[in-house]
């Protein structure tokens, strides 16, 4: 029998399981509401699986949208208002 694979994270190539988030990203979620993890950390676990790239958080009227930005370095995460 195979064992079971590892889920993949939506939109992702990788699975959820396998990747680690540095301890900067995982400081910076400490004290965040439930919703606003959920928001931001598909952006962190992008970046943490690339190894490439900071993150920035967008801090929006109605949420938050974090995405890769190439001008932030790894492990790092900037938040701005759009």
């Amino acid at each position: 029998m195979l064992p079971e694979a590892l889920p993949i994270a939506s939109g992702q190539d990788y699975p959820v399981a396998m990747i680690q988030l540095p301890d900067s990203y995982q400081e910076y979620l400490a004290g965040k509401s439930e919703s606003f993890i959920n928001t931001v950390r598909p952006g962190l676990m992008q970046s943490a699986a690339e190894k490439s790239h900071g993150v920035r958080v967008l801090v929006l009227l109605h949420g938050n949208q974090a995405h890769l930005d190439e001008t932030i370095p790894f492990g790092t995460v900037v938040e701005d208002i759009d």
